[in-house]
Formats: structure tokens, sequence, C-alpha cells
């Protein structure tokens, strides 16, 4: 018979090659790997954004709310002040106007202060000591001063005796034959003057008109 050669067993290492439990470092490398190799990452996985990028984003957001209400508010006390403005523009110069005009009144009635003087001493003198010479010639003077203040306001009289007829100032109240072509349509008599106050007519003249028949 062959002897079988006993096969030794394979010693074990010794507790001191091994090391212990205690001395395992999780990261560490094992086995054959270097020391210094990078430990195992997974690369597919996505992470999420930073806490700070969003919460920066909010922020803008809410500043350009925020500037575009101050804009809103300063466009706002902007309208008002200008509409305050033109409401005192349009009170003060309505007031200028109204101040404007009694100066115009005012000065038209002292220049009728001295006619009106003349009227009061005629009105009350004693038709029995006075004659009628004196009234007409005191009422004539009393006319001259009433249309000289007027006219010095911009009254213009009307009265268009010989004139050709026009149907802007004139009103033809009657018409009254005529033997002379050339006479055709010129006012013969004027029945009451017209006035014009500064190119704007007050009345027209009531005339009569001469007429040509042929």
């Amino acid at each position: 018979m062959r002897n079988k050669k006993k096969t030794e067993p394979t010693p074990l290492p010794e507790q001191e090659t091994m090391g212990s439990a205690d001395d395992y470092v999780p990261g560490a490398s094992q086995g054959d790997g270097a020391a210094d190799d990078p430990p195992f990452s997974n690369s597919s996985v996505t992470s999420e954004p930073p806490a700070a990028t969003v919460e920066s984003g909010t922020d803008a957001r809410a500043t350009g709310a925020t500037n575009v209400e101050a804009d809103l508010a300063s466009e706002r006390d902007r309208y008002l002040r200008l509409a305050a403005e033109y409401d005192n523009y349009r009170k003060r110069t309505m007031k200028e106007r109204q101040d404007a005009g009694s100066r115009a009144q005012a000065e038209l009635v002292r220049q009728l202060i001295e006619a009106l003087d003349d009227v009061a001493r005629f009105a009350h003198v004693d038709p029995a000591t006075t004659d009628s010479t004196t009234i007409v010639q005191g009422v004539d003077m009393v006319e001259k001063k009433l249309l000289k203040a007027l006219g010095n306001a911009g009254l213009e009289v009307i009265s268009p005796v010989g004139e050709t007829f026009d149907p802007a100032l004139h009103e033809a109240v009657a018409t009254e034959p005529t033997s002379a072509q050339e006479d055709d349509h010129v006012v013969s008599r004027v029945y009451q003057p017209g006035y014009v106050f500064k190119s704007q007519l007050l009345r027209p003249a009531r005339v009569v008109v001469k007429q040509y028949n042929g």
C-alpha cells in the first residue's frame, strides 16, 4: 500500500497581526487598496440646491416688490401735489379776473360820477324859477359828459344817417322810395341809435332805408 502523506493544517495568523475590532476606522482603506484612496461616492445621486440660494431669490423678489410700491407711492404723491398746485392756480386766476373786472367797473363808475352830479342838480331845480331853455341846455351837457365817459371806456354810437345800409350793424324798420338810383339802400333816418362796445354789438341802429324802384 502507498503511504499517504498527512497534510499539515495551515497555521492561523497571530492575533497581533490581524488587529483588533477597535482599530477599524470607517472610511479607511481595507484589504489590498492603498490607504490614501478616496472613499466611495455615488455620483448619480442629485443633491438639493443650497438653502442660501433659495433664500436669496426670495429676498430679491421681496426687494423688487418693495421698490415697485415705493415708486407707486412717489408717483401718487407727485400727482396729488400737481393737482393741489393746479387747483390753487385756478382759484388764483379766477380771483385775479374778478379783481380786474371790479377795477374796470370802478373806473367806469368814477368817470360817470360828474355826469351823475349834473343829473341830480337838474332833477331838483325849481320849475317856477327855471326856464325850459336852461333845462334843455343842462340835459345836453349831461349827455355829452356821459358819451365822453362811455367813449373813453370803449363805447361807440352808431348813427348812420347818409350811410349805406349794413345788415351787420343796422336794422331796417321801414323803407321810403327814392328817385335817385345812387340813393338806393342808403339810410335816411335813425329811429334809435345803435351801440358797439369794444367791437361787440350791443344794439343795432334802427333805421329807415331808401329804396329805388326805377
